[in-house]
């Protein structure tokens, strides 16, 4: 039975076989000459081994796309546990998280115990095993088989990551991904050969092994790289932090909720951030002078106003009485924002800030002056002006948060002596499990989609549909000056998208699969549906958590 499938945009469609494959349908490169990775089938991402069963229209995905990228990602991830296994039988990887355009992977001797330094000669084995798997071209494939089968095939090879995922499934039928004799649990679309997989280059790093795939400007290129010792001093602490509750990957998170011992890790997840909150309080109050602005920056969703709040708290404590602002209530009105090269708003633009009004009350702060609070009204896209007064006594010390606050420019006539900066991220340590990582930036935009739906009254689609541009907009305005904080705070909490996952879920699936978002959607659902849930009422009161599911003891 023929089945319609259109190839282009206002293109007429084109009759092809029932049940024949994407790549079948699909040139092998695009116009410009990259290769094609993977592929939208109705706005769902779907690997080139796909095979069609319905009237359809089906896009070319490479590299240069977001979706195309994490395809050739997550099959990096994939072909390097299997070159691990052949190579280094007697040891065991686990991927730990992205960095830049690869991914860093970490080895322990045995299955439950620490991770160690990865040696040359290792890395130099994977090299060769991935290699291998490379020039063999071999097919990676989706295959089907029931849920008894699949424990038992992880369980007798000794990945009992996998097996620890799915005990907490119980779904008849489990889909696999499959390269030779080597399995995985589907976790989203690969590449269709290991041929596919290049460019790619391997090194040491930070005690680890970096795989770095290609560059998604030039596809032809492995992505220059250049170590980011701030960034990966984040993921040490917050890997230790692991350790310390014993939550590796999310089976070991569903394990404790199962085994009802998920309290003591929340509790002990917000102790960890309440010890670094309480140390940067201690580190502030013994400069000599004392700061007189405490600057925090960060990316969207890193929870910076609760961080902002918290700190304050501990800064009481230590003598200080803090006063707090937020660079977005300077955010212009809505008719004067900048508009981006795609012809809308650019929200990201340091210039949405009224760069003028904020100096003018720094400055009248900063000389001894009253001002009024201005705040900025999201339902009506407009400023406006409280009745409250903000004066800064001799020991009061200002706290300023917002996606800039790192930008000299909003600063630039206080000098760096009276300022102390502090860069704000949400790096999840959390893998699926040791294959499978989770992406900060998907983890950031759940807790996104959750706080504008019930605080800024926008739809799952609309918050997606702005996310390219607020990442756009970190790369330019925020990642740049993270270097010159003074001290980076990690906000994720390692059980939140257990929390999360019923506010998200509920949202997401109001788009559809006509909608531009589909895929980004579908990928969200993918990830959430690993976890079990959370009851939000567990959430301590003052957790960044309640940022974004209400209910914070802050006032805000």
């Amino acid at each position: 039975m023929p089945i319609s499938v259109s190839l282009r945009e206002g293109a007429r469609p084109v009759l092809v076989d029932f049940g024949v494959r994407v790549r079948d349908v699909l040139p092998a490169r695009d116009d410009r000459g990259y290769p094609i990775v993977a592929a939208l089938v109705n706005n769902e991402v779907v690997s080139l081994q796909t095979r069609l069963a319905m009237n359809c229209s089906v896009r070319g995905l490479t590299v240069t796309t977001q979706n195309g990228w994490l395809a050739f990602r997550r099959t990096m991830c994939f072909l390097l546990s299997a070159a691990a296994r052949r190579v280094l039988p007697q040891r065991f990887l686990r991927v730990r998280h992205s960095v830049g355009a690869g991914v860093l992977a970490r080895i322990r001797d045995v299955d439950d115990g620490p991770e160690r330094p990865v040696t040359p000669e290792e890395v130099e084995a994977l090299r060769r095993g991935l290699q291998d798997l490379v020039d063999a071209d071999l097919p990676i494939e989706e295959v089907t088989c029931g849920y008894e089968e699949a424990v038992a095939t992880f369980a007798a090879a000794g990945q009992h990551d996998k097996v620890g995922l799915l005990r907490h499934m119980n779904t008849p039928l489990v889909v696999l991904q499959a390269c030779g004799d080597f399995r995985d649990l589907h976790q989203g679309p690969m590449l269709a050969s290991t041929r596919q997989l290049a460019p790619v280059d391997l090194r040491l790093e930070d005690g680890g092994v970096l795989v770095i795939g290609p560059s998604r400007e030039n596809p032809a290129e492995v992505a220059p790289h250049s170590t980011q010792e701030g960034l990966m001093r984040i993921h040490r602490e917050h890997a230790a932090w692991g350790d310390i509750l014993g939550i590796h990957s999310v089976g070991d998170l569903n394990q404790a909720i199962a085994e009802r011992r998920i309290s003591d890790v929340m509790q002990m997840s917000e102790a960890l951030h309440d010890k670094k909150f309480s140390r940067i309080a201690d580190m502030i109050a013994a400069r000599n002078p004392v700061p007189r602005i405490v600057l925090i920056a960060g990316p969207s969703s890193a929870g910076k106003t609760t961080s902002c709040k918290r700190l304050g708290i501990h800064l009481r404590v230590v003598g200080l009485r803090p006063v707090l602002l937020s660079t977005d209530d300077y955010f212009v009105a809505e008719k004067d924002d900048p508009i981006g090269p795609d012809g809308k708003p650019d929200y990201e633009d340091i210039r949405a800030i009224d760069i003028r009004g904020l100096k003018a009350d720094l400055a009248a702060l900063f000389a001894g002056e009253e001002i009024r609070r201005r705040i900025f009204d999201f339902r009506r896209k407009e400023p406006a002006w409280t009745d409250e007064r903000i004066r800064l006594g001799p020991n009061d010390i200002l706290c300023m948060e917002g996606i800039h606050g790192l930008n000299p420019i909003l600063t630039d006539t206080i000098p760096r002596e009276q300022k102390f900066l502090i860069y704000l991220s949400a790096i999840t340590q959390l893998g699926i499990d040791d294959t499978t990582i989770l992406s900060t930036s998907d983890n950031r935009l759940i807790r996104r989609i959750v706080r504008d739906h019930l605080f800024r009254n926008h739809t799952a689609k609309q918050t997606i549909a702005l996310w390219p541009n607020v990442r756009r907009g970190e790369e330019k305005w925020i990642f740049p000056f993270q270097n010159e904080a003074d001290i980076s705070f990690n906000s994720s909490l390692d059980y939140e998208l257990s929390v999360l996952r019923p506010f998200a879920e509920a949202l997401l699936m109001e788009i559809k699969p006509g909608d531009p978002e589909y895929a980004t959607a579908r990928r969200l659902q993918g990830v959430l549906r690993n976890f079990h849930s959370i009851p939000p009422n567990a959430v301590p009161g003052d957790s960044i958590l309640r940022e974004y599911i209400g209910g914070s003891l802050l006032k805000y």
